[in-house]
């Protein structure tokens, strides 16, 4: 019970914050004062240190952090974490006492009260941020009623001699540091150690030499989560890992060392005082920030070491330069666990891909009028990036779609899925504009000034639809998309025109066959690239609506919407053609 309540609790924390805390770690400043306290707040906030460290090795892996950046966040991680023992203290409040002020403050008594007002939020409430207090309040009161029954089990012990030897036996710093160790490395989550090292404390069975050992091997075995969370990621991801461990085996033998060393001299009474949760609660915290101050000078040791342990191969230095020009690293399976982050990494994704996907149709559409071969195969490269974008956010994203999400996360969710393929046909219509611009230049031939004329306009539509479907997605601007529509009306009209009118100049012996082929091909590929900017507007601005695409496009072009028609108007004055006597 008290397991699970810490589970409950801190997915209530994390889906209430709704990944806004995940996102401002990978948003760390070169400050790196205030990459501690970000460390110890999104920590403290979670209550997992674990949590914390998994999002980190998942920011490095994905090329948001740098090594440099995450190991401050670590240290901040680390504090941050002392907080949980502080909750879990609570259910020693008011033991003993007869006082009615301190019977009301024991979790015993508003416990209860806690979970009937969670039960409550979810029988009752619709709001999603309601059912997500809820689930903090319910973990609450299982984890109080799972400690308060640990205690009453294991109070029996107290009288048990044999018993009482093994306790003792923890006051061994080495063995207590080793058994601490193994049994975080077991459970996962040093604050359960450390809950149950205060369980034992509040029955009387633990004295401060047996429990300082256990909650530094705590505080080591803990970064066993991370260590497993960055088996089969990059070798940077695995370096802040290291450098994880690096810092807790550190602190934790540094201040046994220095303690130990002291008390054969100084003897500290405090030794053989049996501790208390509050006490246990207290020494975690002063522990983690003393041992942070001492160490935080010397962090860059950390990252040496790693770079040492994990040396910088060829091959990820080539790989570094690609993930500069990809950010598919986004996209790490960890996020899935938290799906606000991931939509915003989503996000991220699309609108990269949305760059990319326009940089390769401008760069297309340049080579009609001067055609290069290197800047020809960048666009071949951009597709080969646009669709590898697809595959993978794609993938990603129905992978997302299984977990569960809010009704906001969805719609968005939604609008990228259903964009992303829109994205990679228009890329391919990039490449096929490309191929035309070749054989424009491999024939040595070209358009009549008339059609070159024609063409120009109706490549600067193109150019304005694209810019305002993909401004409008990147931006999810209401405002852009309601003009992709009208832009998309006057384009379908251009290619219907400049193909008639190409036929008249084929009549006049003014254009070749084989150009008028190639025109042909131009303007149909136009045509359609607009057809895919239409679909990614009415996407957008369908994103509340609970109609189909083809009812929403029917209700945005009918003859009553005035804006429409006068937009049409607008873009149609525009991108008109020169007369037809002058063809």
């Amino acid at each position: 019970m008290f397991l699970y309540g810490m589970h409950v609790m801190g997915d209530g924390l994390k889906k209430t914050s709704g990944g806004k805390l995940e996102l401002i770690l990978g948003k760390i400043t070169s400050n790196k004062l205030m990459a501690i306290l970000i460390g110890t707040l999104v920590t403290g906030v979670m209550q997992s240190s674990s949590a914390t460290t998994v999002m980190i090795v998942g920011f490095v892996n994905s090329g948001m952090m740098e090594l440099s950046k995450a190991v401050p966040v670590i240290i901040g991680a680390n504090i941050g974490a002392t907080i949980t023992p502080w909750v879990m203290s609570l259910f020693s409040v008011g033991s003993g006492n007869t006082n009615v002020f301190l019977e009301l403050l024991k979790p015993s008594s508003f416990a209860p009260v806690m979970a009937i007002v969670g039960i409550g939020f979810i029988m009752i409430s619709k709001k999603e941020k309601h059912k997500h207090v809820a689930l903090i309040l319910i973990g609450f009161s299982v984890l109080m009623f799972g400690m308060e029954q640990m205690s009453d089990a294991v109070r029996p012990l107290a009288d048990n001699p044999k018993f009482g030897d093994i306790m003792m036996m923890f006051t061994n710093p080495f063995l207590g540091l080793l058994v601490g160790i193994l049994l975080t490395a077991v459970v996962q989550s040093s604050s359960a150690t450390i809950g149950m090292v205060q369980v034992f404390s509040a029955a009387g069975l633990v004295t401060y030499g047996a429990a300082i050992p256990l909650v530094l091997g705590a505080n080591i075995g803990t970064c066993a989560t991370a260590l497993l969370s960055s088996i089969g990621t990059s070798r940077n991801a695995r370096r802040s890992s290291y450098i994880h461990l690096f810092y807790n085996v550190v602190r934790s033998f540094l201040f046994l060392i220095v303690f130990y060393v002291a008390d054969s001299f100084i003897h500290f009474t405090l030794i053989d005082r049996y501790a208390t949760p509050v006490g246990i609660a207290a020494f975690d915290t002063l522990n983690g920030i003393i041992m942070a101050l001492l160490i935080f000078p010397a962090s860059k040791l950390f990252e040496k070491l790693a770079y040492l342990i994990l040396p910088v191969t060829e091959e990820e230095a080539e790989k570094k330069g690609l993930e500069a020009k990809m950010n598919i690293q986004l996209l790490d399976p960890r996020f899935l666990r938290s799906p606000g982050l991931a939509i915003e990494q989503c996000k991220k994704v699309a609108c990269d891909m949305a760059e990319y996907t326009r940089e390769a149709l401008f760069m297309a559409i340049d080579l009609l009028s001067e055609f290069k071969e290197k800047r020809a195969t960048k666009v071949s490269d951009l597709e080969n990036v646009v669709d590898h974008y697809e595959d993978q956010l794609g993938t990603y994203l129905v992978k997302l779609s299984s977990q569960p999400i809010a009704e906001k996360d969805s719609q968005s969710l939604s609008l990228i899925l259903h964009s992303i393929g829109d994205l990679e046909r228009i890329s391919d219509h990039a490449c096929n504009i490309m191929d035309s611009a070749r054989e424009i230049a491999d024939k040595e031939s070209g358009f009549s000034k008339r059609a070159v004329e024609e063409l120009t306009i109706f490549s600067e539509a193109v150019r304005e639809i694209i810019n305002t479907a993909f401004d409008a997605f990147i931006h999810e601007d209401m405002d852009l998309a309601a003009k992709v529509e009208p832009i998309e009306e006057v384009i379908d009209e251009l290619n219907n025109e400049i193909k008639k009118r190409h036929v008249k100049r084929l009549r006049k012996g003014k254009c070749s066959i084989e150009m008028g082929f190639v025109l042909s091909d131009i303007s149909t590929n136009y045509e359609r690239v607009a057809d895919h900017c239409s679909n990614i507007a009415i996407s957008i601005l369908q994103k509340d609506e609970d109609v189909g695409a083809h009812e929403y496009q029917d209700i945005l072009t009918s003859k009553n919407n005035e804006q429409y028609a006068r937009l049409v108007q607008l873009y149609t004055e525009k991108y008109r053609l020169p007369k037809k006597a002058e063809v």
